[in-house]
């Protein structure tokens, strides 16, 4: 099965989807409003793990649009990635870390995604030509890593992964290359059928400079049996696995949850990375999790876990750095910059009195 016949596959348009998911009258009309501003994109397979006859089925609520949508509150650019970006497609906001915009599409559009602004929609943010970004990496020794995002790395064809990592590993100072994608939860088909995909990854991830694969997996019933098969065939073929979980409202925002999601991946091979706080995009704040309440649901998940299950951080990634949020004492609650773009902040440590509704660092 060839890439683009699953890409073509997908469901894409309020028609299609009412023929899985039953909607009224009323709720067609508002949905097409929703997609006229932010488009849909749903795989088949994605499609077939939600609960059709559950409304607040997690896995709908992740990718079936509504109407809450509507709400225009926020920013499209929380992280301050235009003040970060050196070239069309390049970011450089940690110095060990360059960051590249491969696409703007991706197998299935999240409705929580943070770059609502640009993923499915004509953007001029996307890389122009990789070989610009490649020079730029080599002028700046200091950048130890890439991480090769979009949208979602994996909707490229295999012909252009292969062509990234031959140039990426002309560059002696690199360590590690990372693919930041949700295609083995989205749609594993894309790496079991695809033989030439795990031989590039087997190829260019070697002993002294390895490949890592970031997903994210937000919910147990997300760790199906064609997931753990792809992430199988990675591991196979080299690939460290890491996962980002975003902090969901109405999806994973219960400890019970979380605990049972951090222990499966564990279970298939895959390291817990980052527990994000949803950030306060424009379109998306339905989905955010007051600070103090989140934190309460990270400390009891982590009460439950084991060692390799709890090595995650609870963080904020925010314009001016990644803080973690790390304890409540009395009526305040502690913060760190675990990275920053302010050198001086690096490590720093500090406090906000407690603000019930707080969803994000600017709120306090």
């Amino acid at each position: 099965m060839s890439l683009d016949y699953m890409l073509d596959q997908t469901v894409d348009t309020i028609d299609e989807l009412d023929r899985y998911i039953k909607l009224s009258k009323d709720e067609k009309e508002s949905l097409e409003k929703v997609i006229d501003k932010h488009p849909m994109r749903i795989s088949r397979y994605y499609l077939s793990l939600i609960d059709k006859n559950d409304p607040k089925d997690p896995i709908r609520r992740m990718i079936v649009p509504s109407i809450e949508e509507l709400d225009t509150s926020g920013y499209y650019d929380t992280s301050g990635e235009a003040e970060n970006t050196k070239m069309i497609g390049l970011q450089h906001k940690y110095p060990q870390t360059a960051l590249i915009l491969s696409t703007n599409r991706c197998a299935t559009y999240c409705r929580y995604c943070f770059r609502k602004r640009l993923v499915g929609l004509s953007s001029r943010e996307v890389i122009q030509n990789f070989r610009d970004a490649v020079n730029y990496i080599k002028e700046h020794e200091e950048i130890s890593n890439v991480l090769i995002s979009g949208g979602d790395p994996l909707t490229l064809s295999t012909k252009m992964i292969r062509k990234f990592l031959e140039m990426l590993s002309e560059i002696d100072h690199l360590c590690f290359i990372r693919f930041g994608t949700k295609i083995p939860v989205s749609l594993p088909e894309r790496i079991l059928t695809d033989e030439e995909l795990l031989s590039i990854f087997k190829e260019f991830s070697v002993p002294n400079r390895r490949i890592y694969i970031v997903t994210q997996f937000n919910h147990p019933r997300e760790i199906t049996e064609e997931a753990i098969s792809a992430i199988d065939l990675l591991l196979k073929s080299n690939v460290l696995v890491n996962n980002q979980t975003v902090l969901l409202k109405g999806v994973n925002d219960d400890p019970e949850i979380l605990a049972e999601l951090m222990n499966q991946l564990v279970s298939i091979g895959v390291s817990p990375y980052y527990v994000f706080q949803c950030r306060p995009v424009k379109r998306v704040t339905h989905f955010q999790v007051p600070l103090i309440k989140g934190y309460r649901i990270i400390k009891e998940t982590k009460n439950m876990l084991d060692g390799f299950g709890k090595r995650f951080r609870y963080i904020m990634s925010h314009k001016t750095g990644k803080i973690e949020i790390v304890g409540m004492i009395d009526n305040e609650i502690y913060f760190k910059y675990h990275q920053a773009r302010d050198p001086r902040d690096r490590g720093k440590v500090f406090k906000k009195r407690i603000i019930k509704d707080a969803t994000w660092i600017d709120d306090f």
